[in-house]
């Protein structure tokens, strides 16, 4: 009879070697605040210990309100970021409630709490084991460290890992700041770069085609774009964009009544989409699918309580938007709102001051006709709108022929 026994592994860890990695651990935490370079340590020095065919670190997101693979060992690029576990969902959820290790010596994908993902292959592994990493005595993330056939995980193996889970996770936190303090900074930058552009004296197309700029590089994304709002057409047309594409730029303009973008203006409220190239009020799927747009994030810009167009912006990779980069996005729609409005107003300005100097010399003009033809108010200005039509030209050039011609009779 056949013995279908599996047999398993184990590996010690011996004194010095202990040594050897606790040292590049003190050595990483001392020296490195980037978050993705120490997230890859992490994994090499784990991976190297165990000998291990998975490893993999695991962070809580703030905004998924999950915990997102954020490291391997074995290359999943499109699922870093993306896979991502409830507290208490899978052992790795559990293992974070539970804030203790989990030792599965083989058939792990046989534990009641395993949760399988199509996209990983090494959930078909037989051991498992799972490490919280701790910071302030709470888990912040999670290590796996998984092996295709059944292994033994001797309990200093576990420790150590332990240990080296509490000790990056003051570095996690720290890093995360560095990051946050780091863009926070890039905002405000991006924002005094805004509030600049609007108090100078550029045009409204150069404003308007730096905010555009300035804010894809200031919240990451692939294209960012202004659209003012047509009322007459009720269609949203796009008035400037930081984005090559000339498919994107000569798109049709957007029916206010059939979008997500005339939702938001509608609605007067910022409307986020995880995935475009699902979502089926969204007119141009065949576009993002061909220039790789994922996520979108539209806020209003709004004058006197009237939306007068959007701003949006797309990544290239699927993203939860923030409520600080919504914040971010707003701050920034009212910005470019209130140069438009400036505009706005100049124009309106400039168009009154000729309305008045025009009516000024056509008044002159029919008091030159009044007093050399004898004509009545009406009939000096019926002369001068019927040659304006005949000519083809402004009546405030006809008026100035006249005076013209009336000052050379009296020389």
């Amino acid at each position: 009879m056949a013995d279908n026994k599996k047999t398993s592994t184990t590996l010690a860890i011996g004194q010095k070697q202990e040594l050897t990695i606790l040292r590049k651990i003190v050595e990483l935490t001392n020296t490195e605040l980037d978050l993705k370079k120490i997230l890859n340590e992490t994994v090499k020095v784990v991976s190297e210990m165990t000998k291990a065919d998975s490893v993999f670190v695991y962070l809580f997101d703030d905004v998924k309100r999950s915990f997102v693979l954020m490291a391997s060992k074995t290359p999943h690029a499109k699922e870093l970021g993306e896979v991502n576990l409830k507290t208490g969902e899978g052992i790795t959820g559990w293992v974070a409630k539970q804030n203790k290790p989990v030792v599965i010596k083989e058939m792990a994908f046989a534990d009641p709490r395993f949760k399988s993902f199509d996209v990983l292959p090494e959930d078909k592994y037989e051991a498992f084991l799972s490490v919280p990493i701790v910071y302030k005595n709470k888990a912040i993330g999670v290590v796996n460290v998984q092996h295709k056939k059944p292994h033994d995980y001797a309990q200093n193996t576990t420790e150590l890992i332990s240990v080296i889970a509490k000790q990056i996770g003051g570095v996690i936190e720290n890093a995360r700041l560095y990051e946050e303090k780091k863009t926070k900074a890039l905002q405000f930058d991006s924002l005094v770069k805004v509030s600049k552009s609007i108090t100078s004296q550029d045009y409204l197309d150069e404003i308007l085609s730096l905010i555009v700029v300035v804010t894809a590089e200031m919240l990451n994304s692939k294209i960012c774009s202004i659209m003012l709002l047509d009322k007459k057409a009720k269609e949203l047309i796009i008035k400037a964009t930081q984005s090559l594409s000339e498919e994107y730029k000569k798109k049709p303009n957007i029916k206010v009544n059939a979008s997500i973008s005339g939702d938001v203006v509608k609605s007067k409220k910022p409307i986020a989409i995880y995935d475009v190239r699902n979502e089926k009020k969204y007119a141009f799927r065949d576009i993002a699918i061909k220039e790789k747009l994922t996520s979108m994030l539209a806020v209003p810009m709004i004058v006197k309580n009237n939306a007068i167009g959007i701003i949006n912006i797309y990544t290239k990779t699927p993203h939860s938007f923030s409520q600080e980069e919504i914040d971010v996005l707003q701050l920034v729609a009212n910005q470019a709102a209130i140069a438009i409005e400036n505009t706005k107003l100049v124009e309106d300005a400039v168009k009154a001051k000729e309305a008045l100097e025009t009516r000024k010399v056509i008044e002159r003009a029919k008091g030159i006709l009044m007093k050399m033809g004898s004509l009545n108010e009406q009939e000096a200005y019926k002369l001068i709108h019927k040659k304006s039509m005949d000519s083809c030209k402004q009546m405030k050039e006809i008026a100035e022929s006249i005076i013209l011609m009336e000052e050379l009779q009296r020389q």
